[in-house]
């Protein structure tokens, strides 16, 4: 029987909004925890249980290597149901709506005066470039020859150590020291030297994925924390959008030449992307020690009001 190669959805609950979070009395501190909570259970709890009920219906009831798809197709049936009965569209501010073309010029007006948000957009491409990677390329990685292995219990494994980090990141926000901006270069560093442990013993490569995976628990709830502080609310999506063009396309790009380079080239890029990571990190946590200077936001309203008069 064909093994199914997971690939895993890799989008969690990143735009939460926190300025609905207030609307609906939900307390501020609230925030990072519902994004922990976010990546546990959805990206972690659900994805463990995904993997080893896809593996159930492969090797055990032996329904073919479509069946985990054509269960998946059954739940998002379900998940579209119960959102379109349940949840409330977030329509934003009515008086704020602009058209498209101002939002991006507005977007790219806020990474140029602001190096935090650039400094962040570029860490979150960084990053995700690299694990989107991995995404791809686990699979050919374990099993080089088509060797048959237990994918689901693999991605299960995944899962687990990914809500492990998850629940530490949870642990870590919750405390004044150290700062997210502090902890996340050790992250960056373990898991630019995670990929490159691409040996020929399976089981080296099995835990350096895992804690791989570990990282990008912890990176979720932490990314998702500092984009809430220092990227403005009303430009927050168009602003990483900018970031997510140069992201597709590596993603494109690397899929196309996947054939054309061996993987141990292809996880040394990761890593490479992984350790510019880790430099920029420390960059945002000098700057973001400095004494608060006027942002973008309050540079424009002085653009629509008469400074006072010195008399």
């Amino acid at each position: 029987m064909p093994a199914v190669r997971f690939k895993k959805p890799r989008k969690p609950v990143q735009d939460m909004d926190p300025e609905v979070e207030t609307e609906r009395g939900f307390e501020q501190q609230w925030l990072s925890i519902t994004f922990s909570k976010a990546v546990f259970l959805g990206n972690g709890l659900v994805a463990i249980i995904s993997g080893l009920f896809g593996n159930v219906l492969v090797d055990t009831l032996a329904l073919g290597p479509l069946a985990p798809f054509d269960a998946a197709s059954c739940f998002l049936a379900i998940g579209m149901a119960i959102i379109l009965s349940s949840w409330s569209e977030n329509y934003g501010d009515p008086s704020e709506s602009k058209d498209l073309l101002t939002q991006f010029r507005g977007a790219a007006v806020a990474i140029a005066s602001d190096e935090k948000i650039a400094l962040l957009g570029a860490i979150q491409s960084l990053f995700e470039g690299s694990m989107y990677t991995f995404v791809f390329l686990w699979t050919p990685a374990l099993s080089p020859n088509e060797e048959d292995i237990p994918h689901g219990f693999i991605f299960a494994t995944f899962m687990l150590a990914s809500m492990m980090g998850s629940s530490l990141a949870s642990r870590l926000m919750a405390r004044s020291s150290p700062r997210v901006e502090s902890y996340m270069q050790i992250v960056f560093v373990v898991s630019a030297a995670s990929p490159a442990s691409h040996f020929d013993h399976r089981c080296i490569q099995v835990l350096g994925f895992c804690a791989f995976e570990a990282c990008v628990g912890i990176f979720w709830p932490s990314i998702m924390k500092m984009r809430s502080q220092y990227i403005p609310e009303e430009a927050r999506r168009t602003i990483m959008n900018f970031f997510r063009i140069p992201l597709n396309i590596f993603v494109c790009i690397v899929l196309y030449n996947v054939n054309a380079f061996p993987i141990t080239i292809m996880f040394g890029m990761c890593s490479i992307f992984l350790f510019v990571a880790s430099l920029l990190q420390r960059r945002l946590m000098i700057i973001s020690e400095k004494p608060k200077t006027e942002d973008w936001t309050s540079l424009k309203e002085r653009d629509t009001e008469a400074d006072p008069l010195n008399i």
